[in-house]
């Protein structure tokens, strides 16, 4: 097996799991972005204007999207689990299906956000996808990535790989882009995650 069928497989792998956890994790997750994940949105709306369109990828639940539609941007809301995309349709919030891996993107867009998305994406497709979203971004665009900080990758049902922070903002540089600012978090069940918001270079 080839190393982008190998990551497909993983893929597929994480995805079914995400389609029988989506009404656990509706149930469970914030519907309003807390305090320090609304200051990050609020900047990324500030590089993107505020009539400015975004692409969301691995959407969810939705509920950042309605926060970032609430400061006046359009929200492109795109998952690659069909039962989210039910989920915010039964509510009125319509999303497409997208995998990061094989799909086109679309663009040019003001602003990408990828909160606790490319953490499923395997290490070594990683360059090819943020090369991707750089190149879906107008000059000047913003992206919004958190990813889990540690060393190497869980299995099972949800395959996640870890990065530490200096390794990753490296490869947002490689991907042409511009760090401009992290952020340290720990999240539910201890889990340590840094947040980089970087730009395309006007």
């Amino acid at each position: 097996m080839d190393v982008l069928s190998q990551a497909l497989a993983k893929s597929r792998q994480t995805i079914s799991a995400y389609e029988d956890y989506a009404d656990r994790y509706d149930a469970i997750v914030r519907h309003v972005p807390n305090e320090r994940e609304q200051a990050s949105l609020k900047r990324l709306v500030a590089i993107a204007g505020t009539s400015g369109r975004v692409l969301e990828v691995g959407s969810g639940a939705g509920y950042d999207a309605d926060f970032l539609e609430g400061l006046g941007v359009k929200v492109r809301r795109t998952d690659a689990t069909k039962r989210f995309l039910e989920l915010q349709a039964a509510r009125g919030k319509h999303g497409e299906l997208l995998d990061l891996l094989t799909d086109d993107l679309g663009g040019p867009y003001d602003a990408v956000l990828a909160l606790a998305v490319l953490i499923h994406v395997p290490r070594d497709q990683t360059d090819q996808v943020l090369a991707k979203i750089a190149g879906s971004l107008r000059p000047g665009g913003a992206l919004l990535v958190s990813m889990r900080n540690g060393d190497g990758e869980t299995s099972g049902n949800y395959h996640t790989v870890l990065w530490r922070r200096d390794d990753f903002a490296a490869r947002l540089e490689a991907a042409g882009l511009i760090l401009l600012r992290d952020d340290f978090n720990i999240g539910r069940n201890t889990e340590e995650w840094n947040t980089f918001l970087a730009v395309k270079p006007a």
